[in-house]
């Protein structure tokens, strides 16, 4: 697989004086992926760190965001991000209730599993509307209703931030930057994205939360005077 520069590009450029108070290397390690925005009404499977960066890139370039959760807490975070509106998709039909939302159809998806929400996705689907997914929820394939999609003109589009191209990636880190200056990225518990931090004799630890299925993002703090054990904030 090709090596990437652009988290060395993005690293290098100084951060505007709005930036959230994390390291440089703390904001890049945070939004590493997080898409560019949608301009209409997007869809989004909320989920940890790049979820909460594309509910709030969404919201910045003046979309309406609808999200899909699996429980309360969850809901809480996508609250806490900026979402419009939050699905809890195990208390009803998420279909009825996306479309009941946004009866025009999503324009653009970011999905995080595929294959469990092609039936739902191409369901609520405006014409011409994009499905980004940048995970597979340990599925291997996909299977695609091919009529629906190509009625729908339909677009299933991968996200890999090593093998997109250059002007994607200058797109991609001029949109953060711009968002950050505008105050429009956050980070903590009260923007919906927990922050773990953990000392460097704790990276054991810190592995096993993340294997664990914390919700948030890890940050393994090297300072030599960083607290011992795992702080949240």
């Amino acid at each position: 697989m090709p090596r990437s520069n652009s988290a060395h590009r993005l690293a290098s450029q100084p951060l505007p004086r709005t930036a959230p108070s994390l390291s440089p290397k703390e904001v890049q390690s945070t939004w590493p992926r997080a898409p560019y925005p949608a301009r209409r009404c997007s869809s989004l499977a909320a989920r940890e760190r790049v979820g909460n960066a594309a509910i709030q890139l969404a919201r910045w370039a003046g979309a309406r965001v609808i999200t899909t959760v699996s429980g309360p807490a969850k809901a809480m975070l996508a609250s806490a991000a900026g979402a419009d509106h939050v699905v809890n998709y195990p208390t009803g039909n998420a279909i009825e209730q996306v479309r009941a939302i946004a009866p025009e159809g999503v324009d653009i998806f970011v999905e995080v599993a595929p294959d469990a929400n092609t039936l739902l996705d191409h369901a609520v689907a405006a014409p011409n509307a994009t499905i980004a997914f940048y995970a597979d929820d340990a599925a291997d394939d996909v299977r695609i209703p091919i009529r629906e999609a190509m009625t729908k003109n339909l677009r299933w589009q991968g996200v890999l931030v090593y093998t997109v191209s250059e002007h994607a990636k200058d797109n991609a880190i001029a949109g953060v930057r711009a968002a950050v200056e505008d105050e429009a990225l956050q980070v903590g518990e009260n923007t919906g994205v927990p922050l773990h931090l953990f000392a460097l004799e704790d990276t054991a630890e810190a592995h096993a939360a993340v294997e664990n299925g914390v919700v948030g993002k890890v940050l393994i703090d090297v300072a030599p005077n960083a607290r011992s054990g795992h702080n949240r904030v």
